[in-house]
């Protein structure tokens, strides 16, 4: 897969398997979908499933689990430790290869107007997809969960849902969906019953009463066990890590003459995550990610698939890398054209920033630079493959208009329909070329940006990119423009001018 969306979707059952896998299954059932692991709790009452995807596909991936959960889970009937105000009561997507936080924050909005349109369930946008500032905390958006919130909303407008009437449905309440980092849910158990012991600690540690940064926690019950647990999230587990969060609740434990008994991760966690952990607790004074016998496996495998690539390639040169594309544009169809065309040249725009920040951050005499060039190059990276991307979907989109004009038109019922396909297959014929020339925006602002920073040698280098990043804007802004007269819907052509007027 080009590219890869993590969505971790959380159910309000965690008691009847059967129900779990059923929604598993709807979450499962179309393409480019993948589980990468499930977690049932039934002291919570809670299932978080992770699944991968493509930017196409998780979208309706979610959607399918949120409405299969609205016909098995009765939140009227359901009890649990966790707070809750849905059947699917949290749908997060999180950008992983290939895609950009933006990315996900316009999947998560498709989402949940969707889930409003569909299932009738009322849908809140929290984190980055946010519309309000204090939407941007789940537990904000989760108080008085799904009891509360199904009173208040009728009467209080600052807790009208973002899609949908100001009603909860009335089994499957509301869903919350948003767009995040990578999140980990790591869970601290205490020797103790004392579930007031646990809150403490978690309001203690947690970023919203003054703790550890990017930390919410809270305290639970877990009757099964007659334990106490912390619940942890953390949002970034860079700022702050797991082995931060479980010495600082180990210590007011202790501090209470209360132990820890363990804890646990729940769904998946980064590796880059535990070895730090590891790191911090064996106190390791020389580590370097290299260290770890995977990651140098890991990295020798990708140069010798990388020599591959070079070893194929070299035997026709340069020229046999570009031949094939030129000669498909030059042949007498309509695909590929100028909207594939001006993808790829704003592809080896960015490329070519990418390379002059790599030979620039191998000279030390641009030190006071590399951090900015790193984060940089590794954006140039994205928006280099973004184009590449487009460089294919121009080519589809515009395909697909062509198949809509050759649709049937004798009767008045056919020409409807003709024109309903044109007019949708033009809107994406033009948003594809649309989203090129913003791409090629960002990447030559940051290519210019780079003229200070960079070794003088390679100034002709950055000259090209620039060149070739106009063209790439130039041009797919004429496309988008060409596509234009084939749609009726005139305030998405206002929408579209205003945007092309801004680039």
């Amino acid at each position: 897969m080009q590219t890869i969306v993590e969505c971790v979707p959380n159910f309000s059952e965690g008691r009847d398997a059967s129900k779990v896998e059923a929604i598993i299954q709807a979450l499962l059932a179309g393409p480019d979908i993948f589980l990468l692991d499930k977690e049932m709790d039934a002291d919570h009452n809670r299932s978080v499933i992770t699944l991968v995807g493509t930017r196409e596909s998780v979208g309706e991936a979610a959607l399918r689990g949120i409405g299969k959960a609205a016909e098995l889970i009765d939140l009227t009937h359901h009890q649990g430790a966790h707070p809750r105000i849905g059947a699917t009561d949290v749908v997060p997507f999180v950008p992983v290869a290939g895609v950009t936080p933006d990315d996900c924050v316009h999947i998560a909005k498709w989402v949940a107007e969707e889930a409003w349109r569909r299932f009738k369930i009322p849908t809140y946008l929290y984190e980055a997809a946010a519309q309000k500032p204090e939407r941007r905390n789940l537990e904000n958006i989760r108080r008085g969960q799904f009891e509360g919130l199904r009173e208040e909303v009728r009467t209080n407008p600052a807790r009208h849902p973002d899609f949908g009437e100001a009603a909860l449905h009335p089994t499957a309440g509301a869903t919350v969906v948003g767009a995040r980092k990578f999140l980990i849910a790591y869970n601290i158990n205490l020797n103790t019953s004392d579930v007031a012991l646990a809150k403490a600690i978690a309001k203690k540690i947690r970023a919203s009463s003054g703790g550890f940064p990017c930390v919410k926690a809270m305290g639970v019950e877990l009757k099964a066990r007659n334990l106490a647990q912390v619940s942890i999230n953390l949002t970034d587990f860079e700022t702050t890590s797991v082995g931060t969060v479980f010495d600082a609740v180990r210590l007011e434990a202790v501090a209470h003459k209360v132990a820890v008994v363990g804890s646990e991760i729940v769904g998946l966690i980064p590796r880059r995550a535990l070895e730090d952990a590891a790191v911090h607790y064996l106190q390791v004074e020389n580590f370097r990610t290299d260290l770890i016998v995977e990651n140098r496996l890991a990295e020798i495998l990708a140069q010798q698939s990388a020599r591959g690539v070079e070893a194929s390639s070299s035997a026709d040169g340069l020229r046999g890398l570009a031949e094939g594309f030129v000669v498909a544009v030059a042949a007498p169809t309509a695909t590929p054209g100028g909207g594939s065309v001006s993808a790829l040249a704003g592809a080896l725009g960015a490329a070519l920033g990418e390379m002059v920040c790599g030979l620039t951050l191998k000279r030390k005499s641009f030190q006071a630079h590399h951090t900015t060039l790193e984060a940089t190059r590794a954006r140039l990276v994205e928006l280099r493959k973004r184009l590449m991307e487009n460089i294919d979907r121009d080519a589809q989109s515009y395909e697909t208009v062509m198949a809509a004009f050759k649709l049937p038109n004798a009767t008045q019922a056919e020409q409807v329909l003709r024109g309903r396909a044109i007019e949708e297959a033009s809107k994406k014929a033009a948003s594809v070329p649309l989203e090129t020339a913003d791409l090629a925006a960002e990447a030559s602002r940051l290519v210019d940006g780079l003229r200070s920073q960079t070794i003088p040698q390679a100034a002709s280098d950055l000259a090209v990119a620039l060149s070739l990043l106009r063209t790439a804007k130039d041009g797919a802004i004429e496309n988008v423009r060409a596509n234009l007269p084939s749609i009726q819907d005139q305030d998405w052509i206002d929408e579209v001018e205003g945007k092309l007027r801004a680039l």
